[in-house]
This record gives C-alpha cells, structure tokens and sequence, in this order.
C-alpha cells in the first residue's frame, strides 16, 4: 500500500524539487517531515528511492499555501535535505525554489493571473520576508497560461526561459538579529588550525561568512572539483563557520545549513566579485540567489573584507555582478540617499520550469494520506 500526494516537480532558478500544496501535506510536522524523506529518498547519498537528484542543489521542498497575512497572496515554505541526511530544515530561504512559487501557484489554482503579466506579494514563512514576484502570463485573466519559454538567460541553467523578477521587500536579518549580527563589518576570528581569519558575518537575506581566499591561501579562481576535494580548506572553513556562528547569535550550527561560507577575491571576468560558496559542506557549482544578494550587499559596504577587492559601480542604484564558478549573478542594489551604508531594495532576475506533473507515492506506513 501507498500514499499518492499531488506534486508539480519543477526547476526554480538553479535548484529543482516537488512542490506541494499545504493542504496536501500531513498538518503534524513531524509527519510531514518523514513523508518529504520518503519522498526525496533521504538518508542516501544516491537518493535512490525518491525524487531527491544525489545533491543539496536537488534535494529541496517547496510548500504553499494561500495566505492570510493582509496585503500578500501567498505563503512559502521552503525546506531544506540532504542527500544523506534524516534531517528537513525549514530554518534557511531559497530565493531560487522561491522563483517557482507563482507559476505553481497559478498551475494549482492558488492563485489568478493578472492579464499578460501577474504580480503577486509572497511571505517566505522560513524568515518572515516578503517580496513581490511577477511572472508573465499571456492570455490574461481567461487563459490561466504560465510562459516557461523566453529569452531570459541565467549562468548554471541551460538555454533560455521566461524571466521571472524578484523584488525583495525586507531581506536583513532574514535569519540573524540584523544585517550585521555580531554588529561589526569586520571581524576576527582564532581559528586552530588556521590562525586569525578576518571575515564579514552578515546576513542580508542569507546568513553568511565571507572570508578572503587568499587569507586561506586560495585563489579563488579553483574550480567547484578542487575544492570539494580541498579536504583541508573544508575543515578550516567548518571550524571557522562553528566559531562565527556562536558570534552571530546562531549557536551550534553544527547540524545545520547556515551560515553559508564563501570565498571571494578580485573579479577575473569583468564582474564585481569572484566567489566560491559552500552551502555550507558542498561547494555551489554557481551560487545562491539570497548568498548572491548577501555578498553583493558586503561589496558595497566599506570595511568589509569584499569591499576592498569589488568592483563596485558609482551612483545609489548598483548592479553588482557577482562571479560563481558557472558564470555570473547580477543583483540590483538600491542605496539610502542618506546613509549610503544602508541597501533599501535588492532585485534580481531568475527562471523557472515546470517539469513534471502528477502524484508522488510514499509507503502508507509513513502516512495514510489523512491531514487529521
């Protein structure tokens, strides 16, 4: 006997996994949790008896719901597995899953479009933020059609797809007290093993610590292969990352996915910053949208340990490029007239496709499929 659950698998920006409906779901968490394992294959490196793609990058949840918070549309859940992991965090964002929520909410019926194109404000429940999210929609209110075809290009994604743009209303502090946890731009950190490391705590959407690559005696410029193999730079970066987190105010994230870490160094491709990100165990072939708006928002802040190697554009409104290993990541950064200091508004362009459509079947001794 099995439990067959609705699901729309989709790709959302450079991540892919099943989205549910809430209502779809078991209401007890605990249950939930152990359906999403069943339905992603976890614990197993391979994910071979599930949906889950053998990576952190695949191996993601999303879950919605209409929501009841005045002035937003829709409610995000975005949970977190691992490949060989028992473990479901709901603690992070996923600002590329979270590319995906309209268009599955218009493929479910959540939601209405607009006309050609369609708007709607989205409350991510991990952290509390809000954005607005527009997708285009032709054929209009009657024609309930999700474009998934364009000419819009993203790095680590192939070919070309319907833009879809995101507006984030609130990022700071997406996880930490603030933009600045430990309230400096700069700090340092005994490390054994590694001596004193300067670095960056800052989360602006995603908590994270940026450390100079050449402070790790790295270049920054190592391919994603070389550094997941770099078993000595990855038990630095994991010392570093248990210290910082204590100083951020997170504890003992020792059985969790944030902070992220990532390297940066000068620009080698025109771009404003080279990175190399960890998330936080695994090495990023490209680089996460909210880890992209987090270390461009460092680019722009004087002090910080990105500031003196970015190539930052003049003027309040900024479109910092960020270089990942499978290309480059643009995020427009809107500055306080007053307090240059002080990023108002991140916006960024990502994609989307629907890929499969139907039921996922989890064994009934996990859930008879009753949200009672």
């Amino acid at each position: 006997m099995q439990t067959a659950i609705p699901c729309l698998f989709m790709r959302g920006g450079t991540s892919r996994g099943p989205f549910f409906a809430e209502s779809d779901l078991p209401a007890d968490t605990p249950t939930r949790d152990r359906v999403l394992l069943a339905v992603m294959g976890s614990p197993d490196r391979r994910q071979i008896d599930g949906l889950g793609g053998a990576h952190p990058l695949t191996s993601k949840v999303g879950i919605v719901r209409r929501s009841a918070v005045a002035g937003v549309d829709l409610d995000f859940l975005f949970a977190q597995l691992q490949p060989d992991k028992d473990t479901v965090d709901t603690t992070p964002n996923c600002g590329n899953m979270l590319a995906a929520v309209v268009p599955f909410a218009l493929e479910t019926g959540l939601a209405a479009p607009q006309g050609d194109t369609t708007t709607l404000r989205v409350l991510t429940r991990n952290t509390g933020m809000q954005c607005d999210i527009t997708v285009r929609t032709p054929g209009g209110p009657d024609g309930r059609h999700v474009a998934y075809e364009g000419d819009a290009r993203i790095d680590g994604v192939p070919g070309t797809s319907a833009p879809i743009t995101i507006n984030f209303l609130d990022t700071a502090g997406s996880v930490c007290a603030g933009l600045l946890p430990t309230g400096r731009v700069l700090d340092e950190f005994d490390i054994e093993g590694a001596g004193r490391l300067q670095a960056t705590c800052i989360d602006n959407g995603m908590p994270m610590v940026i450390v100079r690559a050449a402070d790790l005696g790295r270049s920054g410029a190592e391919t994603v292969a070389e550094l997941n193999a770099d078993g000595e730079l990855k038990a630095r970066l994991e010392a570093l990352r248990l210290t910082a987190s204590r100083a951020m105010g997170l504890g003992d994230v020792s059985d969790k996915n944030y902070p992220k870490m990532c390297l940066v160094a000068p620009p080698r491709a025109g771009g404003a910053i080279a990175t190399r990100c960890f998330i936080p165990h695994v090495c990023h072939d490209a680089i996460g949208v909210l880890a992209a708006v987090t270390v461009a928002t460092a680019c722009v802040l004087e002090g910080s340990v990105a500031h003196g190697l970015a190539a930052v554009p003049a003027g309040r409104m900024k479109t910092v490029s960020v270089e990942h290993p499978s290309g480059e990541f643009s995020v427009e950064l809107e500055l306080d007239a007053n307090d240059p200091q002080n990023v108002v508004r991140a916006a960024l362009l990502r994609t989307a496709r629907l890929i499969m459509r139907g039921e996922v079947m989890v064994p009934a001794s996990i859930w008879k499929g009753s949200r009672q």
